[in-house]
Formats: structure tokens, C-alpha cells, sequence
């Protein structure tokens, strides 16, 4: 018995040990826990004694090439809250100043709770409650702010656009969301960021770094001025400017030449990349799209049946018809099917058992750069017969369509050329398995005539279309286009410095540009002939399944040292020589001379005037 007692004894020791054991290990994983994983209870041992404000810096500015100022900022405020030191109140009376109802009170407290919708949520930390106060409404409520405990007024700015136009270049900036918040650990609920054009591509730029400013609180949570003198606080620091390569005034121009009309114009400075305008129609003003309003006016635009917030100059999907036909002679030139010498019949068009792409009386037989002043359908068509079907060339059809496609991808098509804007689209070039799927590797040239003259599966974005016009006038390179020409005390990065080469060589080039000079001289381009400038041309009429023809131009200037490639596509504008090339005309005499001369004020205002569809949100004009 005497044993069995100390046994039990003993037991109970080891067990009473293990238990004050546990007990240590517990409270101490428990002391980790709220010490060093909990961020509540380290805001709340903080917000005792410290009040910690963010400073929001100030957002980039930006301008455009010559220096004017397009996106600046102005001061606004918001009202923070601490849920922890909210005391009762009297909320009708905030709710008043705020002007807004206490049903909208009680359900925007309820949505700063909901960490579904604001993740990371702590009592402890200040929260937005409202933004885009007015000066006016920031004076009323500070006033009173001594009524409201838990509630303060913070600084923050609000983005001006100085212009109505390049609001798809621009962009506009919004609050951020939840994804942005799991994303990138530097924003928190009420945040702003970019979420279109340039203000998102170059978002890290343009926003800054958050400073802190550490105030000391009393026993009763009273502000008593800065902890230490400041000794520990962080100074914001300001987003650097962008300066753009945009020339505002032409891209003014651009969209009233462009009103009433659904369409792009995009134009390109052949030596460095810099893209001079980007037009989208229809636009819109960027600044329905800043402060309290905004997402009323975002749903607005969204309903319009023109799709004003699509930036068509990257985003549209287009046959690029008769402005695709250089890529055809640089091709056929480079491998071999037809040299200067080659001859092909036109008769009104290419006959072949399945049809006739139709074509308008001029000589024949011609050679190339005649085919190309001329915008002639059949001989393009003979030379991707001669290519396609030549079996001394390529073993099979699926060879030589893929060694075709791959000279077009090299001149930027059928992917994104990586403009720094987001959005953009790539195009749609076929290749053998696309055909084979539906044609069952039973297929020829006859079966895809259509694709030598920019039609059929043939899609590309204005900006694609434009970079073949900066791509001759380099005579066989170019550089990745781009929107901004200077990031301040930044080097561009060399994706937009460094010359890209597509599989044909200079040579070739030069006889692509002796016919689109040839087509202003004496071809389909003469309308867009300036006195004392060689410009050269190509019209594109592309059809269009859907409704009437799509009106293109393409062109460069001046002939030798090119200063100016551009693309005008005008949706249903018919011939390309009817929109297309006066609009081209005008735009190019614009850059290159500084103003639209007096002879063609009537053609500036004819272009503007025309109407091709009505129900377009057009922008009254502005000075600049």
C-alpha cells in the first residue's frame, strides 16, 4: 500500500509539471501571437499614445511635348475615421454637412467593417469615410469637427485636366479595390491609383511615397503635437513628372476632325518611336471622370452604344484593306516572286474558279511600284498566287504560308508591338493551321485570295497600321512606339530606344516608297499632296461585312529624312481617298508647317462638319 501511494504520488507530480508546462507554453504562444502576429493590438497599444497620419504625396504632373501642361493637381479633402474612438453623436447633424442621409451613414460604416470589402480592416486604423470634399463642405465640417469624436479631415488632391481631349492617352485615376489591395501591399481602402492610359502604365511613377507624421495623444486621446518634434516623422515624396510625346494642339485637330465619326488617327515620329497623336472617336472630357461623380459618369459613358471608352487606336480590330498591300510587295520582293521587271495582268481584276476581286481601270499589264501607286487588286493577288502555289519554292502551301506570315509578324503584326499603354490588342494574322483546320489541308492561294489585299482573316489595330508607314519611311526599321517621352530623372527603358528589323532589306523598302510617293504624284493618294512637301501615300477601302466600306490612309512625309508617319481610319467613311487621305492631308500639314493654310480652311471645316454617324458624344472645341 505504502508503495502504491508513492507511485501515485510521483504520477501526480509529473502530471501537475507537465500541466504548469503546457500552461507556460501556451501563454507564451498566446503573448506571440498578440504581440507579433496580431496587428490589432499593436495599433491599439499605438493609438494610445500615438496618432500616426499618413501624408499623401503629390501625384505626378504631366505634359506634353512642347512643354504644355495637360494633368495637374488641386487640393481636396476627406474625412477619416477611427471606429475604436467614435462616442456617440449627434448624426443628423454630420449627416447634413456631409449632405447625405443617414441610411447612407449607417450603410458606408457597415461597408468599412466588411473585410470582404476592405481587407485588413482594423478599429485602430483611421479609415475613409468620405472623399472629394470641397473646399467649402472641408470649412462647415471643421468647424464642428470637435462634435464628431473619431472623425478628422485629411489632405489629398484631386487630378485637373487642363483639355478635353486625349482622355484615352491620359487616362483617369479611381479608388482602389480589393485586388489592387492584395496586389500591392502600399495601398490601403480609400487609395487611389490609375486605372486607364498613362496615369496606370506609369502608376509607380506617378504616385509618389507615403510619408507619416506621428502626433502624441493625451490620457484622453487629445492631439498634443508632434511626438519629439518630429524627429521620427517620414516627408512624403512627390511622383515624378511625365513629360508625353504627344503635341496637344495636333492632337486637338485630330479630334475634331474626327467629331461625329466613329474611327482613329494615330501618328508617329519615324526616328525615335514617339507617337505625335492618338485619336480615338468618339472621345470624351477625362475630367467627367474626377471626383464624387464619377462613377455615375463611368456608368454613362459605359451605356453609350459608340463605345466611347474603347481606345480604338489600340483596341479596334480592322481589315486594314489596300494599306496591308506595301507588306505584300516588301514580301514578295524579299523572297524572290516578283522583282521591279515583273509584269502581272489586271483586266478589272484576278479571275480564279471561285471568284473576282474586283479592280478599277488603269494600265496593264504593270510592275510593282505602279501597282502600289494604282492601290491595284490583282496584281498583289497574282503575286501571293506566285507564292503560295509555287511548289519549286516551298514543298507545301502550309510552308509558304507560314514563311509569309512570319515576314508580317516581323513588321508588327498579329501581335502586340508592346505600346506603354494598357489595352492594347494584337491583331489577327491566319496561319496554315488555322486554314487546315477548315479547310482540311485541302486549300491554296485561290481558297485565301483575299488575305493579299487586307481582307478576309487579315485584322490589325490602327497602330499597327501606322507603324508599317514609320517602318518604310525608316527604309526597313522601327522603334517600338510609345506615349512618353521623358520620365523625370528616369532613362526610358530600352524597349522604346532600341531599332527593331523586320526580314526585308533596305533596298526593298526604297521601292515601296517610290510607289506610295508615286500615289500622290499621279495614283490614288494626289488629294493629300502639300505644296513644297514629298509625301508619300496609300489609300485602303476596306470592306466591311457589317455596312458600308471603312475609309484608310496611310502616309509619310517628307519623302527623303521622314519627320511624320500616319494612319486615319474612319469607320464606314467609304473610299479611302473620300476621309481617309483628306484627313491624312490635313494632320500632316499641320506638324510639319505649324498651321492649316488658308486654301485649306474649307477642306478643315468640311472634314469636321461631316457626319457619319449621329449618335456620337462629341466635345465642343476648346483654345489652347
Amino acid at each position: 500500500m505504502e508503495i502504491n501511494a508513492k507511485y501515485a504520488l510521483e504520477n501526480r507530480r509529473y502530471v501537475i509539471g507537465g500541466a504548469v508546462v503546457l500552461l507556460v507554453l501556451v501563454f507564451i504562444a498566446r503573448l506571440f501571437f498578440l504581440q507579433v502576429m496580431n496587428n490589432d493590438y499593436k495599433a491599439w497599444a499605438d493609438s494610445n499614445a500615438f496618432f500616426k497620419k499618413t501624408l499623401i504625396p503629390s501625384r505626378g504632373i504631366i505634359y506634353d511635348r512642347t512643354g504644355r501642361l495637360l494633368v495637374y493637381n488641386q487640393p481636396a479633402y476627406e474625412v477619416m475615421l477611427i471606429m475604436r474612438e467614435i462616442q456617440p453623436f449627434d448624426t443628423l447633424d454630420f449627416c447634413n454637412i456631409l449632405g447625405i442621409t443617414r441610411e447612407r451613414f449607417v450603410e458606408r460604416i457597415a461597408e468599412i467593417k466588411n473585410r470582404k470589402l476592405n481587407p485588413g480592416y482594423s478599429s485602430y486604423v483611421p479609415q475613409v469615410f468620405m472623399n472629394h470634399l470641397s473646399a467649402q463642405e472641408c470649412g462647415v465640417l471643421q468647424e464642428k469637427l470637435y462634435k464628431f469624436p473619431g472623425f478628422y479631415l485629411q489632405n489629398r488632391t484631386n487630378r485637373e485636366y487642363k483639355y478635353p481631349y486625349g482622355a484615352h492617352l491620359l487616362g483617369n485615376v479611381g479608388e482602389v479595390n480589393r485586388s489592387d489591395m492584395e496586389k500591392d501591399p502600399y495601398y490601403l481602402q480609400g487609395d487611389y491609383s490609375g486605372r486607364s492610359g498613362v496615369e496606370l502604365s506609369y502608376e509607380k511613377e506617378l504616385r509618389g511615397v507615403k510619408g507619416v507624421e506621428i502626433l502624441l495623444r493625451d490620457a484622453h486621446g487629445r492631439i498634443k503635437g508632434r511626438y519629439e518634434d518630429g524627429a521620427h516623422d517620414i516627408a512624403p515624396v512627390s511622383g515624378k513628372n511625365l513629360t508625353l510625346s504627344i503635341d496637344m494642339e495636333l492632337q486637338a485637330l485630330g479630334e475634331k476632325l474626327m467629331r461625329n465619326k466613329r474611327g482613329s488617327i494615330v501618328m508617329i515620329e519615324p526616328e525615335t518611336g514617339e507617337v505625335l497623336c492618338m485619336v480615338s472617336s468618339p472621345s470624351y472630357d477625362p475630367s467627367l471622370l474626377v471626383g464624387r461623380l464619377r462613377g455615375k459618369s463611368h456608368r454613362m459613358l459605359e451605356k453609350n452604344s459608340d463605345t466611347p471608352l474603347l481606345n480604338r487606336a489600340i483596341m479596334g480590330y480592322y481589315p486594314p484593306g489596300s494599306t496591308f498591300k506595301p507588306t505584300q510587295a516588301l514580301t514578295f520582293l524579299q523572297e524572290g516572286v516578283i522583282t521591279t521587271e515583273t509584269m502581272y495582268t489586271c483586266a478589272h481584276g484576278y479571275t480564279f474558279r471561285g471568284g473576282k476581286p474586283a479592280c478599277h481601270g488603269h494600265i496593264s499589264p504593270l510592275n510593282v511600284t505602279y501597282a502600289l501607286a494604282t492601290s491595284c487588286n490583282s496584281y498583289f493577288c497574282w503575286g501571293l498566287h506566285d507564292m503560295l502555289d509555287s511548289r519549286r519554292r516551298y514543298p507545301t502551301v502550309q510552308n509558304a504560308l507560314e514563311t509569309w506570315k512570319n515576314y508580317l509578324v516581323s513588321m508588327g503584326y498579329g501581335y502586340k508591338l508592346g505600346i506603354d499603354l494598357p489595352g492594347e490588342k494584337r491583331g489577327f494574322i491566319p496561319n496554315s493551321m488555322y486554314y487546315d483546320k477548315y479547310y482540311g489541308k485541302r486549300w491554296n492561294s485561290s481558297t485565301v485570295i483575299s488575305i493579299a489585299i487586307g481582307q478576309g482573316e487579315v485584322l490589325a489595330t490602327p497602330l499597327q497600321i501606322c507603324n508599317l508607314a514609320a517602318t518604310i519611311a525608316n527604309r526597313g526599321y522601327f522603334i517600338t512606339p510609345h506615349v512618353v517621352k521623358e520620365i523625370q530623372d528616369t532613362p526610358l527603358d530600352t524597349l522604346y530606344t532600341n531599332k527593331r528589323y523586320p526580314m526585308v532589306e533596305r533596298k526593298n523598302y526604297e521601292i515601296v516608297a517610290n510607289g506610295m510617293r508615286d500615289a500622290v504624284l499621279g495614283g490614288t493618294c494626289t488629294k493629300a499632296a502639300i505644296p513644297g512637301i514629298e509625301v508619300c501615300g496609300k489609300t485602303g477601302t476596306a470592306e466591311n461585312p457589317h455596312g458600308k466600306d471603312h475609309s484608310a490612309f496611310i502616309g509619310f512625309a517628307p519623302y527623303q529624312n521622314p519627320k511624320v508617319a500616319i494612319c486615319v481610319y474612319v469607320e464606314n467613311g467609304g473610299f479611302g481617298s473620300v476621309y481617309g487621305v483628306p484627313i491624312g492631308k490635313l494632320m500632316m500639314e499641320k506638324y510639319l508647317k505649324g498651321e492649316i493654310s488658308e486654301e485649306d480652311k474649307a477642306l478643315e471645316e468640311a472634314m469636321s462638319n461631316a457626319v457619319i454617324t449621329s449618335n456620337i458624344l462629341s466635345l465642343p472645341d476648346r483654345e489652347l
